[in-house]
């Protein structure tokens, strides 16, 4: 993993993102000054699940897969981060360690910054605060959604409110349909909906026969949106 410091950045590549909207730009370089820029290629991970927290990142560009590993040492992938967000703020948490892997989707940039300056940035940057928070609040609502998912609904119904969700954040219009814009895999899907590389492969497939998505290696295209809406409404097709 390449790291170097941000000597020149062009402030422009991250002025549109909610976390520096509000700054100014001498606010604004003088966070960049303290941040460490590392590129992270395909199937590497930015830190490991149980490592000790000792920095705070944003993905500004590329796409990160978090896995958690349970008890029972199944894998699961518990949330996708998307360029804009802020991820690995342990310390926000009241946390010594990271709680998951963040492992890179495709070829990413984070910007990094060591956990010491977490009090300060915050302080001198309230909005920064507001956007962790705000993280929080939504991973907490995604999970609990999920978790409600799991326990309440059939197998194609997760996987259509999973593939719907990374459609919503990480759609790209193509002539034919909404492809999702980064590498993910039958696998992947399973790990995010608890359920086996053999189901999801049956569903894709059957999905695939009624026109619904395209599939193919490590891609996926949402074809007709309103049907998979359906599905995941647990309303039949013809």
């Amino acid at each position: 993993m390449e790291s170097k410091a941000l000597a020149g950045f062009d402030r422009s590549l991250v002025r549109a993102m909610p976390l520096f909207a509000r700054m100014s730009d001498a606010d604004l370089d003088h966070m960049l000054d303290q941040a460490i820029a590392r590129l992270v290629p395909v199937g590497e991970a930015v830190f490991e699940q149980g490592q000790t927290a000792t920095a705070f990142y944003l993905l500004l560009h590329g796409r990160l897969k978090v896995t958690q590993v349970t008890p029972d040492g199944q894998q699961i992938i518990v949330r996708v981060v998307h360029p804009g967000d802020i991820f690995g703020f342990a310390k926000a948490l009241q946390r010594d360690d990271y709680p998951g892997t963040p492992v890179a989707a495709a070829e990413s940039l984070v910007l990094c910054w060591p956990n010491s300056l977490w009090e300060e940035l915050v302080e001198k940057n309230p909005n920064m605060a507001v956007n962790a928070m705000q993280t929080i609040g939504q991973r907490l609502q995604e999970a609990h959604t999920r978790i409600r998912e799991m326990a309440t609904e059939a197998v194609e119904r997760r996987v259509a409110h999973a593939v719907l969700r990374l459609v919503d954040k990480a759609g790209k219009r193509e002539a034919n349909g909404v492809r999702i814009d980064f590498p993910i895999t039958r696998q992947d899907i399973a790990e995010m909906t608890g359920t086996t590389l053999h189901t999801v492969s049956r569903i894709i497939s059957a999905w695939e026969a009624k026109g619904l998505v395209d599939g193919g290696r490590q891609k996926l295209i949402v074809r007709d949106r309103e049907a998979l809406s359906l599905l995941a409404e647990g309303e039949s097709q013809p």
